[in-house]
Parts: C-alpha cells; sequence; structure tokens
C-alpha cells in the first residue's frame, strides 16, 4: 500500500473528520464563549448569570455531539492515529474528559439550591469549563499539525511539558480569545438590554486581539508546517470574516458579525486540516516515523460501510441541529419579543394558508 498517497475513500474520511471537527468548534465554540462571559459579562448579579448560562442550556449538549462523533470517526477510519493521539496526549485529553464532566453537573445541579455559595460555586465551574477546554483544544490541535516526536512503533514521546511550545501555547490562546468573541457575539443575538449592549462593547474590544493573534498562528503554520500552498486562500478568508466581524459588530448588524464569525472559524479550521493532509500526525524527529492518511486507515470495506452510515444518519442529525437552533433563537428576557413560533407550527399556518383556510375573522359590524 501506498504510504503517502491515499486512496478516495481515505480522503473522504479525512474531509468528514475535519468537518466533524469544525461542527464541533462552531457550535460548541460559542458555548465555551457564553461559559467564559459568565464572570466577563455577569460579575456580581447572580441573576444576569443565570441568564447568560441561560441561553446556551437547551443546546449545549447537542452541540457536544459533535465532538463524539468526531472522537468515534477516528477510532474506526483511523486506528493507528487514534492510538497515537489519545496515548501521546494522554494527560492533556483526560484533564479535558474531566472538564466536561464537571461541566454537565454545573448545568445540571446550579438551580438545585437557593444558596449563594452554592450558585457562585457553580458558576466558577462554568467559568473554568468554558475557558479550560478552549485552551486545551487548542494546544493539542497546534502540536497535532505542528507535529510531535514519535518513535519507529508509532509512539508519540512528546511529553505533557513538550506540548507547551511557543507554538502549542498561541493556538490556545487563539482558540480562547476565537471562542470568547464567537460566544459574546452569540450573546448579542440571545439577549437584550444591558445585557446586549455589554455584550456588544465586549466584542468590540475582543476583536482586535484576536485579529492580531490569530493571523500571527497561522500565517506561522502556513510558513512553517502547512504542506499545502492552497490553504493561503481559506487563512484569507478567515482575515477578510475576522475584520468584517470588527466592522458589522460596531454597526450592530449582530446577525451578520455572528455569521462572520463562524466563516473566521471554519476558515481557520480548513487551513489546519488541509495543510495537515495527506499527514494525520507528523513527525518531528524523523519524517518517515510520521502517521499518513493512507498508512493509518481501515479497510476499504471498513471505511465503504462508514460512508453508508454517515449518508443515512448523517442528514438526520443536521435536521436536528436547525431545528433545534430555530426553536431556541428567542431572545431572554424580552417581554415584547416572545418565542417565535416553532417549524411545525409555521408550516401548519403556511399550509392552511395555500387553501385558503385561515382562521375565520371576525366581520366588521355595519
Amino acid at each position: 500500500m501506498d504510504m503517502i498517497d491515499p486512496t478516495l475513500l481515505q480522503t473522504l474520511w479525512f474531509a468528514l473528520i475535519a468537518f466533524f471537527f469544525l461542527g464541533y468548534f462552531l457550535l460548541e465554540g460559542f458555548d465555551f464563549g457564553v461559559e467564559m462571559n459568565v464572570l466577563a459579562l455577569g460579575k456580581g448579579d447572580t441573576e444576569r448569570r443565570g441568564t447568560i448560562i441561560s441561553t446556551i442550556a437547551p443546546i449545549w449538549d447537542g452541540n457536544q455531539v459533535w465532538m463524539i462523533v468526531a472522537g468515534a470517526s477516528i477510532f474506526a477510519a483511523f486506528p493507528e492515529w487514534y492510538a497515537s493521539l489519545f496515548s501521546g496526549f494522554y494527560l492533556a485529553l483526560l484533564l479535558l474528559l474531566v472538564m466536561l464532566i464537571v461541566r454537565v453537573c454545573a448545568f445540571k445541579y446550579r438551580a438545585k439550591h437557593d444558596s449563594p455559595t452554592w450558585t457562585r460555586t457553580w458558576d466558577w465551574v462554568h467559568i473554568l469549563s468554558g475557558f479550560l477546554p478552549a485552551l486545551l483544544w487548542g494546544v493539542a490541535f497546534a502540536n497535532i499539525v505542528k507535529g510531535v516526536a514519535i518513535d519507529p512503533n508509532s509512539w508519540v514521546t512528546t511529553s505533557l511539558l513538550g506540548l507547551l511550545n511557543p507554538f502549542g501555547l498561541l493556538g490556545g490562546v487563539v482558540f480562547v480569545l476565537l471562542f470568547w468573541l464567537h460566544g459574546t457575539l452569540y450573546l448579542t443575538l440571545r439577549t437584550v438590554g444591558e445585557l446586549r449592549a455589554g455584550a456588544n462593547r465586549l466584542a468590540g474590544m475582543l476583536v482586535w486581539p484576536t485579529i492580531i493573534a490569530g493571523a500571527v498562528f497561522l500565517i506561522w503554520y502556513q510558513l512553517a508546517y502547512s504542506n499545502s500552498a492552497l490553504t493561503w486562500l481559506p487563512l484569507l478568508v478567515a482575515a477578510v470574516a475576522l475584520v468584517a466581524v470588527a466592522v458589522l459588530n460596531r454597526m450592530r448588524r449582530e446577525g451578520a458579525a455572528f455569521m462572520a464569525s463562524l466563516t473566521a472559524i471554519g476558515g481557520a479550521g480548513v487551513t489546519l486540516f488541509g495543510g495537515l493532509f495527506p499527514y494525520v500526525l507528523p513527525a518531528t524527529n524523523d519524517a518517515a516515523n510520521s502517521l499518513t492518511v493512507a498508512g493509518a486507515s481501515s479497510s476499504e470495506h471498513t471505511l465503504l460501510v462508514m460512508t453508508i452510515a454517515v449518508v443515512v444518519f448523517m442528514p438526520i442529525v443536521l435536521a436536528y441541529q436547525f431545528w433545534a437552533i430555530r426553536v431556541f433563537r428567542h431572545r431572554i428576557g424580552s417581554e415584547d419579543d416572545p418565542q417565535p413560533p416553532s417549524l411545525t407550527e409555521r408550516a401548519r399556518d403556511a399550509y392552511r394558508e395555500a387553501f385558503d383556510q385561515d382562521a375565520p375573522r371576525p366581520r366588521a359590524e355595519s
């Protein structure tokens, strides 16, 4: 088997895993950012902190599904990549898993007791479980695309401290800033009054350090580690989108600013995964020890069965995600802006209207 040139199915599954991680970062990214804002925008006000958390309470667990799907896909499609990655990054991923488990408790237990100490404790768990996973994902992904030391048996020999190199730490800072900005823009769409105004001001301040740190990180990656010149294009898209966030937020075009933030994260993700291909984990000590898409994959039969499963189930997942976001898109805290009708209600009303079956209106008195 050619260890460098992958087959069509191997390439497809590398692209699908990149897609699953992008879906996770696009959706869970604003969850992390919202939790960081429990400290930044909810300081000293328990009710305001509760409002901030309630903006993601109905959807955060659905957003996490993308991470589970991405991890399971690596395990099934590229078992050698999974084994090397999860053993080599064991401590970092264990800490990440612990934070995500504690985070579940914060969502479930915060409102179970009226004690201010109880509430304040879980609020701090929310803050940490927003900040630390973003930081750890950034450090981990920066090292995956940069490469680590790998021995001939495909064991990662870089230690936890070795992952904390300048490029890895910069990746962590970029992920924190990008998700914090993303979550702040999300709050401008879901809140009202002073909280909404505060989110607008904070987004205006966050966008500039995010642009600078993101530009340094991606250009450094492109010049030093990327395997493709084509990834300059998504890098440029990400840069333009972040500048657009600054302009649109200043114009109070909140929906457009949030879409620009989504585009920036998508462009950055395509840059990283596109530059990594055809490798899945480069070796910095000896290029011959690098794990490639072709060399680390399962059999063609396994990949074919997985492809059939994705074709059947992925539309269902996407439909549910779209439906959930539509249902919970209303602003929280506005008595003048009630929850919009659900998709079912809208479809029912449109169907009635198509057949002139609107509910009878009262006649005007003559």
